[in-house]
């Protein structure tokens, strides 16, 4: 019904008179008809294999049976990914995303593993086809990050990403400790859909505090000749976010004010949902007893994920960028009909 809807709007006489508004609507529609589409391709799939085996028993033909098995096997697979994409089904899941690493107390042990999640994420990403581009970083004194945000670009990239909002805990042998001691660290992620422009987020110019900077960051000589990285603070809440990997201030202080706008849809958000704690950085300590996930690298090695139950002893994997099946037990979790996790 929806899609009938918003056609008979596509077809109304002066539709693409605002053309914004009508490429808006467009894409709307063309994310509606996918699942249908992709839905109608299996099931003419499942289709040709009952053709195959039919064929198969009736002519005792090998290769007809060997086609069908194959078939089905393509088919059941995209059924499961199909399944497993559907529980994507919140306002934003299929916006780009904003992802930010910072880390937590402890000095270069904390943005040591900072960063090591930053790659993770970036690992992650692009394994399923996202475009991650880097848009503000802060290194670390000796080591690693203190703070970094990238955007990731794809369809669903929030959907698949937003599982990795929280504190992740990192149990080690230091290797910055001469005394090969065991450390924990702590680092926070918070994700965020790029929400649209139009989004109802308003944004006074009298609550900003915009600092102008030197990048300090990769980029070559262009960026650290002049002042185009920006600094915003919203005074009201005390949101800091920047931006300084864009190729002019113009553009860095357009990223940085995206970045704020998704900030504070985010606390909107949490607050009318009354959790506010699960998505503003300066209400919740980067430190033991908030953490959503655990790694630990000795004296064994295991990831688990304290939401779901699920875990693995594949550390390496993980850090690598292998967080599907992470991804996949917390979306079934959120899921109303299905609270458990997979095996």
């Amino acid at each position: 019904e929806e899609i009938e809807l918003l056609e008979r709007q596509a077809s109304a006489p002066g539709f693409w008179d605002n053309q914004e508004t009508a490429q808006k609507v467009m894409k709307q529609i063309e994310r509606l008809r996918a699942p249908l589409e992709r839905f109608e391709r299996i099931q003419s799939a499942l289709d040709d294999a009952e053709v195959m085996l039919e064929l198969a028993r009736e002519a005792g033909d090998a290769s007809a049976l060997s086609d069908a098995e194959q078939i089905y096997q393509a088919a059941q697979q995209d059924l499961d990914r199909f399944e497993f994409e559907r529980l994507l089904g919140d306002e934003h899941d299929a916006l780009n995303a904003l992802v930010t690493v910072q880390a937590g107390a402890g000095g270069t042990e904390a943005q040591d593993w900072a960063e090591m999640l930053l790659r993770m994420i970036i690992r992650y990403a692009e394994s399923r086809g996202f475009s991650v581009s880097l848009l503000d970083e802060s290194p670390g004194e000796e080591a690693g990050i203190k703070s970094a945000t990238i955007r990731v670009e794809g369809d669903y990239a929030y959907g698949y990403l937003k599982s990795e909002s929280g504190v992740h805990r990192l149990v080690r042998i230091s290797p910055y400790d001469a005394n090969k001691r065991r450390h924990t660290s702590f680092a926070a992620v918070f994700v965020m859909p790029e929400i649209e422009d139009d989004e109802e987020i308003e944004i006074d110019d009298k609550d900003l505090r915009i600092d102008t900077y030197r990048s300090s960051g990769a980029g070559g000589q262009h960026v650290n000749k002049t002042d185009s990285a920006v600094r915003i603070t919203h005074i009201p809440t005390g949101i800091v976010v920047a931006c300084q990997n864009e190729r002019s201030q113009h553009q860095n202080k357009a990223t940085a004010l995206k970045l704020l706008q998704a900030r504070l849809y985010e606390l909107q958000r949490a607050e009318r949902e009354q959790r506010l704690e699960g998505f503003h950085a300066g209400k919740k300590k980067i430190e033991w007893g908030s953490q959503i996930r655990n790694y630990v690298l000795q004296p064994y090695q295991m990831v688990k994920d304290l939401r779901t139950g699920y875990e693995t002893s594949n550390v390496d994997a993980v850090l690598n960028g292998d967080l599907e099946p992470f991804v996949d037990a917390w979306l079934r979790h959120q899921a109303p009909s299905d609270s458990t996790a997979p095996e």
